[in-house]
C-alpha cells in the first residue's frame, strides 16, 4: 500500500500512470509506477480518488557518461556532470520517478536539496537510518569529483545544478537511469 502523503515532506503522493483499464462495472483503474522495493514495481489504483497532473519533463541519468540530461517536451534543455555510485554501491538502473523534493538544512550532507527517487539501492537495504533510497542531491558536506563514480548509489550534483533542477522538477517526473547513453 502506498501512503497518500510522502514520508519526508508530507506532500500528496504523485504516481506516474503507465496504463489504464476499465472494469466490467465501468470503474477505471490506473496502472501506476510504485516507489520502493523491488525496483520497477507497478500496481493498480482506482481513478476515482485521483487528480490528473501532466508533466513534460524527463530526467535521464547516464551512468557511463556520468551526466544528468534534462528533457522538456522531448528536447534537451540542460546537461549536468554528476557523481554516480561506485562499483561496490552502484546507482541502480531502470525507470523511476521523483517522489518528493526535500529542502535540506544549511550544512546538511547532500544539500541544499534532494530529489528523492522511487529507486532503492540494490546493495544497501538501509542507509543513514532510511530505506536505502536513491536521490539526486547536492554535494554539500559530501564532496566528490564531478564525473566520478564514488557515491553510495545516489547521484550528486554541483550546488547550482541541483538548485536549477529542483526549481524545475516536481514529484512524479519520470527518471530513467541507464548504463550508457546508447538507447
Amino acid at each position: 500500500m502506498v501512503a497518500a502523503d510522502r514520508p519526508i515532506t508530507g506532500v500528496r503522493t504523485t504516481l506516474p500512470v503507465i496504463g489504464s483499464s476499465t472494469s466490467a462495472s465501468g470503474a477505471t483503474w490506473l496502472r501506476v509506477m510504485l516507489p520502493g522495493r523491488p525496483n520497477g514495481s507497478v500496481g493498480w489504483i482506482t481513478q476515482s480518488a485521483t487528480s490528473e497532473l501532466m508533466t513534460h519533463w524527463h530526467i535521464v541519468v547516464d551512468l557511463a557518461g556520468r551526466e544528468v540530461i534534462v528533457y522538456h517536451y522531448g528536447r534537451t534543455v540542460k546537461t549536468f556532470q554528476v557523481v554516480v555510485g561506485k562499483p561496490s554501491t552502484p546507482t541502480p538502473t531502470g525507470r523511476f520517478f521523483v517522489e518528493e523534493s526535500v529542502q535540506l538544512p544549511s550544512g546538511h550532507p547532500g544539500g541544499p536539496v534532494a530529489l528523492a527517487l522511487s529507486a532503492r539501492s540494490d546493495v544497501l537495504q538501509t542507509y543513514e537510518g532510511g530505506p536505502g533510497q536513491i536521490a539526486i542531491h547536492g554535494v554539500e558536506n559530501l564532496g566528490g569529483t564531478l564525473g566520478a563514480a564514488e557515491s553510495h548509489g545516489c547521484v550528486r550534483m554541483a550546488t547550482p545544478s541541483i538548485d536549477w533542477l529542483a526549481a524545475h522538477i516536481d514529484p512524479g517526473v519520470p527518471v530513467t537511469i541507464q548504463a550508457s547513453s546508447r538507447v
